[in-house]
């Protein structure tokens, strides 16, 4: 998932600025809830740094490939959700987006707005959506395969509207549009059918090693209910 350079480009790329700081304040209160009510400030530092390698690692190491407009990468936002709450998962997503183009990908900077904007507004909704359907007394080790793909589904499928609408944004609702956002929309099915698998595995490995997947380092409602 990110945005090839030239899908939008001169006086259109200021609104990913104003998206982007509205997905950084959606962070922000993520991250205040985390404080709040997920064991303060310095576990959220340390979730946060432990989701900014991974995400770094999922953008660099795994393997990605330019379907259409964007890239397919396997981003797991919901599994970061689950295991170190939605606040670490967002600044995991926003820093580990903007190491990787300060340091080997320079060329993406330009579309930072753009990209931390696909991470972010799907993260939050996703953590919404499991306050829906997650019932409060319910540990996250014991979702079920339903639940996993319900949230895998919405952050993935947030992911694609919003670039389809950078794509239709800077190039406009034509026939070649329309078709790399159909390539890139159906390359992202396979993620779909991956990440709730990817959730259900992690989660069984934390229900199984309870002792160590508990304290500041991971999400407090990993073994208990909300």
């Amino acid at each position: 998932m990110h945005i090839e350079p030239g899908v939008v480009d001169g006086a259109k790329i200021a609104l990913s600025y104003a998206t982007a700081a509205g997905g950084f304040a959606m962070a922000g209160k993520l991250a205040h809830n985390d404080v709040r009510n997920n064991g303060g400030v310095a576990p959220l530092v340390l979730r946060s740094l432990i989701a900014t390698a991974l995400v770094f690692s999922f953008f660099e190491v795994f393997p990605h490939h330019p379907v259409g407009v964007s890239e397919v990468h396997l981003i797991l936002g919901s599994t970061l959700l689950l295991l170190f709450g939605a606040g670490a998962a967002s600044i995991g997503l926003a820093a580990g987006l903007l190491i990787q183009g300060l340091f080997f990908a320079p060329f993406d900077l330009p579309q930072y707005g753009m990209n931390v904007t696909t991470l972010l507004v799907p993260l939050w909704g996703i953590s919404l959506l499991a306050k829906r359907i997650v019932p409060d007394a319910t540990p996250y080790v014991d979702l079920k395969y339903s639940q996993a793909l319900a949230l895998s589904t919405a952050y993935q499928g947030g992911i694609v509207a919003w670039v389809a609408f950078w794509a239709f944004y800077g190039h406009g609702f034509t026939a070649e549009t329309m078709m790399e956002v159909a390539s890139f929309g159906a390359a992202y099915m396979t993620v779909i059918i991956v990440e709730p698998l990817a959730d259900l595995a992690v989660l069984a490995v934390a229900k199984t090693l309870r002792r160590q997947s508990q304290g500041p380092l991971f999400n407090a409602r990993l073994h208990q209910g909300a």
